[in-house]
């Protein structure tokens, strides 16, 4: 299954280790030191030019995106079923 960041960005499900609401990471020391490492490695992505909302961490990259934590939860969460006509 895929889920859609934003913008042109999809992901698989399994590639992603966590779903973070973007704030959270002034909460946490742990997060913050693992956005500046992700920054200097260039390995921080931000999917669209508008207000992150959430942080999709992988094991490789984070992705910035603007769609709620919340509403990408969701989207793991949601399985689509297609038929034989719609593939």
């Amino acid at each position: 299954m895929f889920i859609h960041l934003g913008g042109d960005m999809v992901l698989k499900a399994e590639c992603i280790v966590a779903i973070l609401d973007h704030n959270s990471q002034d909460l946490s020391e742990e997060n913050q030191e693992m956005m500046k490492d992700h920054k200097k490695r260039k390995a921080t992505i931000r999917v669209t030019d508008d207000t992150p909302k959430s942080m999709v961490i992988t094991k490789k990259d984070i992705y910035l995106s603007p769609i709620s934590s919340h509403t990408l939860k969701r989207r793991a969460e949601t399985i689509t079923v297609l038929s034989e006509e719609d593939v």
